[in-house]
């Protein structure tokens, strides 16, 4: 009885370790004044972009001063591609991305407009 009351309580007490060592994973905050339909990452200074990430949102936007989880992303560095309504698209260059970090996009940020 013993030797499964110690078996219980070791894992009761990686549980929350474990849950730790997830973390929160990489969040983006729009800062900018207008609400995001797109925002996709490619490895700094390579054209190469990835899946659109707003559609992860519940409404696949990503309202002013709104946070989202983004998927599949690895710490790095990488540009961003953030789309608006209406086609008007900007880059933000050189994002350093680390790990369960919250980046934050704001107007000031963004490079190379379209529209």
């Amino acid at each position: 009885m013993r030797s499964v009351r110690a078996v219980t309580a070791i894992i009761l007490s990686i549980v929350p370790i474990a849950a730790l060592a997830q973390g929160k994973g990489i969040r983006l905050w729009n800062l900018t004044s207008a609400t995001m339909t797109g925002f996709q990452l490619s490895p700094a200074g390579q054209n190469s972009w990835g899946p659109n990430q707003t559609l992860n949102d519940k409404d696949k936007e990503l309202d002013h001063d709104e946070r989202l989880k983004l998927n599949g992303v690895e710490p790095g560095r990488y540009d961003a591609k953030v789309s608006y309504a209406g086609d008007r698209q900007c880059i933000v260059r050189d994002l350093d991305i680390k790990a369960d970090a919250v980046i934050s996009v704001a107007d000031k940020d963004l490079k190379d407009c379209t529209k």
